[in-house]
């Protein structure tokens, strides 16, 4: 007892889910046993199944009336005593109508008439298409004749409209000539005006420097006095600048510097610029030095400053 027991207990155990592999094992052979059954029920059904067929003539036929039997003749009774006289020839009953077979359907007209049934389908079918393509024929004649006749009215709108800008342009051109005319015409009566008035004025001013004259006894001006310098000026401003110029280079030439020199009322230099370079840049410089140097110009003789002023400066006087 006891050893059998250890060997229970040291046995490997039970793989587990045997009792599910062996319920699935049962559920597999009855669908197939069910599969089976069913296939055999098929086939037999199938060979049970019986096809019928009617035929039915193509043209609808009447059959022929059926043959009528011959009537039928009895004998007259024999009587014993009398002898038997001659019998009668048996009358014969009236001829049996010939049967008339069905007529066996004309293959050759079947196919005539599928033929022009055919051709009659071919026929509509082709009227048909042609009154199709002649309806999109008118259609497109139409289509075109719109379409022409909208490109015509756009046309004439553009003449229209190009016509009436012309007009336009041409009324805006007479006008805007119209207006220079005048604006010329005023514009030329305003400077005659002014033309008048200024001789008008000239004559008053040369009549009263003509009484107040300052110039000179050889002077022959009608001014009171003299717009530009006097003849002494130029020597008078020689004087004062060259003494300032510092000046030892060796040029080839006798080149000019003009000077342009804006002074002060009382002759002092508040600025001076190169108008036109001698081509020398250091006789250029020099001049300006000395001007600078300078710083104040002599008055004229008149006691005037005359500003700006173009001084030209030479090297060889």
């Amino acid at each position: 007892m006891p050893a059998a027991t250890d060997r229970i207990e040291f046995a490997p155990p039970p793989p587990p889910g045997r009792l599910r592999a062996l319920a699935l094992a049962v559920l597999a052979h009855v669908l197939l046993m069910l599969a089976l059954t069913w296939g055999i029920t098929w086939n037999r059904e199938a060979q049970d199944l019986s096809v019928e067929a009617e035929l039915w003539a193509r043209v609808p036929q009447e059959a022929a009336p059926a043959p009528t039997p011959p009537p039928v003749v009895q004998a007259p009774p024999v009587t014993p005593p009398a002898p038997p006289p001659a019998p009668p020839e048996p009358k014969a009953g009236p001829p049996a109508p010939p049967v008339v077979q069905p007529k066996p359907p004309d293959i050759a007209l079947e196919r005539e008439k599928r033929r022009q049934e055919e051709a009659e389908r071919r026929r509509e079918a082709q009227e048909k298409q042609k009154q199709l393509e002649a309806r999109k024929h008118r259609e497109e004649l139409e289509r075109k004749k719109e379409l022409e006749a909208r490109r015509q009215a756009e046309e004439q709108k553009k003449l229209e409209a190009k016509r009436k800008k012309e007009e336009q342009e041409r009324r805006e051109a007479t006008a805007d000539k119209k207006r220079a005319e005048e604006q010329a015409r005023a514009k030329k009566q305003q400077e005659d005006a002014r033309r008048v008035q200024a001789l008008r004025e000239e004559n008053l001013r040369r009549m009263q420097n003509m009484a107040n004259g300052t110039g000179g006894p050889s002077s022959s001006g009608t001014a009171a006095r003299s717009a530009g310098p006097s003849e002494s000026y130029a020597g008078r401003i020689r004087a004062r600048v060259k003494p300032n110029i510092v000046f030892t280079d060796d040029i080839a030439g006798n080149p000019t510097a003009e000077i342009e020199v804006r002074m002060a009322p009382d002759g002092t230099i508040t600025s001076k610029r190169v108008v036109k370079s001698s081509g020398v840049s250091s006789w250029d410089a020099a001049v300006l030095r000395a001007l600078d140097k300078t710083e104040v110009l002599p008055r004229d003789i008149d006691g005037r400053v005359h500003s700006p002023l173009i001084i030209e400066f030479r090297p060889k006087g």
